[in-house]
């Protein structure tokens, strides 16, 4: 059978039971849209920007462990997704991403929207490859997708030119996507591991977005309960452990609960599980953990002691290894160190404000929503409330820009969220400053009717940058203060969605009600006093001995 090289790549791309792909039409690749006319396999979502795209197929990927998909035409459409392949980057979200590019007999001749696309995103992909061959484009495709699932997950960018995508070549029949298989860890390694979980005295479990990457919770769960471990998280291991568990001390970091960074503090063995012991948790990378024996799973060896210095790492296949791990151990109680992590917890930070305030806004949001609610946040204040606040959360969930710290992710990520799982309830909380990076979405997803709720924390500020000003810079407020004018209600009215405006805890309540009943596109914007903050919180360098909590 004879096809087109645009003909061809969506072929692929249904071999690959790809049902939802992101992006934006130009004329670098128009070849790609005409031939998805006739598909009705898959589902084409024409978003409002090539970042919206790139989000989206980001919080598809994210809420489902599948692959998002995102296709952008060339010069200013392939540019526009950096930033989106970049989050994904940094966060281990597997994505494909499409870009046309103009012909090879234009290439360097700077060439109407032509732009080397491969060079800007190299240090932003797990690979890219420039196809200049119609025979390589199947075999590209099936080993994008295979290294895009391998290992630690990431995204992979393939530009097209034009003639490629427009020559004929023959297919005939779908090409076997083969993932590499995970190394196994060493069992002297394991062996060596065990023997310290048995010793330890106050032991530690740090788990982090390596556990939901692996689908390793039921197994972290079991090491957890097996030998009565406290275990903390960082921010993208939210949903691994439920919030009411004993054994759950919570987030740990910056912006972590004061018995999480306690417990790192005063233990004696950690173990990091999927995570990268980045500087918003090892904020004092010379001081962190400074008492303990410091082990590190994770399945890139380029993290292994990349931040702190380890004394023992595992590397390979999570899932497996915590698997034979408990295989080794016999049931534990560590009461003493229990008892002690009950003291810790009496420093917890606990708000004493009543009214509409951040804290209730999650909690009332939580209440409105059934269990299997999605939390979709943006970056700055309103990430964090919402990760100290969420409550019980399942695995893929909670849905937040961890490495890069994108304003401007939560809608694109909440539509592909809402996209995916078009049954349930998915909740995007943002602030001011980063909904007016991305409020243009809002006609995407009116457009494909998606059910989703954007509740707007308006404090009229870079609330974070603000905080900082005020707890570090001496309250020199540069460039901080928002003053905008916008009308959300009729902002939202104006893109075809439901419009709210919160000024009480009543008003929210019943905002979030109406949310749920309508079923469609909803915004609520909510008041937020500017001064409220982030709490506890240790500045950069500190340790929890420098927290600050008022």
């Amino acid at each position: 059978m004879q096809l087109t090289g645009a003909e061809l790549l969506v072929q692929c791309l249904v071999d690959r039971d790809v049902d939802v792909l992101f992006g934006y039409p130009g004329g670098a690749v128009l070849d790609i849209y005409d031939a998805l006319y006739d598909r009705k396999e898959l589902k084409v979502i024409r978003t409002s920007h090539e970042q919206g795209a790139t989000h989206a197929a980001d919080g598809y990927a994210r809420s489902t462990g599948k692959t998002g998909v995102v296709i952008a035409t060339s010069g200013p459409g392939a540019t526009n997704l950096v930033t989106g392949i970049a989050t994904a980057y940094m966060d281990s979200v597997p994505m494909v991403c499409i870009t046309g590019n103009v012909s090879q007999n234009l290439a360097g001749r700077n060439a109407f929207q032509e732009v080397d696309i491969a060079s800007i995103t190299l240090s932003v992909t797990k690979h890219n490859f420039v196809v200049r061959k119609v025979e390589e484009l199947q075999d590209t495709v099936t080993r994008a997708f295979a290294i895009a699932n391998s290992g630690r997950k990431g995204p992979v960018l393939i530009d097209i030119p034009k003639d490629v995508l427009q020559a004929s070549v023959s297919y005939d029949a779908p090409a076997a996507c083969e993932v590499e298989s995970l190394e196994k860890v060493d069992e002297a390694d394991l062996d060596r591991l065990a023997e310290l979980i048995r010793k330890a005295k106050k032991p530690v479990i740090y788990s982090g977005g390596g556990v939901t990457a692996s689908e390793s919770f039921r197994e972290l769960r079991k090491l957890i309960d097996r030998c009565k471990i406290p275990a903390v998280h960082t921010i993208m291991g939210i949903g691994v452990l439920g919030y009411e568990d004993e054994l759950n001390l919570g987030m740990v970091g910056m912006h972590g609960r004061v018995s999480s960074n306690m417990a790192i503090d005063e233990c004696d063995l950690l173990i990091g599980v999927g995570v990268r012991f980045s500087d918003r948790v090892a904020l004092n990378a010379k001081r962190f953990a400074a008492k303990a024996t410091v082990v590190q799973m994770d399945v890139d060896p380029s993290e292994i002691a990349k931040n702190v210095d380890v004394d023992l790492s595992l590397l390979g296949d999570l899932k497996d290894a915590l698997n034979r791990l408990v295989e080794k151990l016999e049931p534990m109680e560590h009461c003493d160190w229990r008892k002690k992590i009950r003291e810790f917890k009496e420093e917890d930070y606990v708000p004493e404000k009543e009214g509409l305030n951040p804290y209730a806004i999650i909690g009332d949001i939580r209440k409105a929503f059934d269990d299997d609610l999605f939390f979709v946040t943006d970056v700055g204040q309103n990430q964090m409330w919402t990760a100290q606040y969420c409550g019980r959360m399942k695995p893929r969930r909670f849905l937040t820009s961890g490495g890069l710290g994108t304003m401007g992710f939560s809608l694109g990520a909440g539509m592909g969220a809402a996209l995916a799982h078009p049954e349930e309830s998915v909740v995007v909380v943002t602030g001011d400053g980063g909904f007016h990076m991305n409020l243009n979405e809002l006609a995407t997803s009116v457009r494909y009717g998606l059910n989703l709720t954007v509740v707007v924390m308006n404090n009229q500020s870079l609330g974070m940058v603000r905080q900082w000003q005020t707890l570090l810079y001496d309250k020199r407020y540069s460039a901080t203060h928002t003053d905008l004018a916008t009308d959300y209600v009729k902002l939202a009215e104006s893109f075809g969605a439901k419009g709210y405006r919160a000024e009480t805890r009543e008003s929210l309540t019943q905002a979030l009600l109406k949310a749920r009943e309508h079923g469609g596109t909803t915004v609520i914007e909510v008041l937020v006093d500017p001064d409220e903050k982030v709490l506890p919180m240790i500045p950069p360098g500190g340790t929890v001995d420098d927290r600050i909590m008022e």
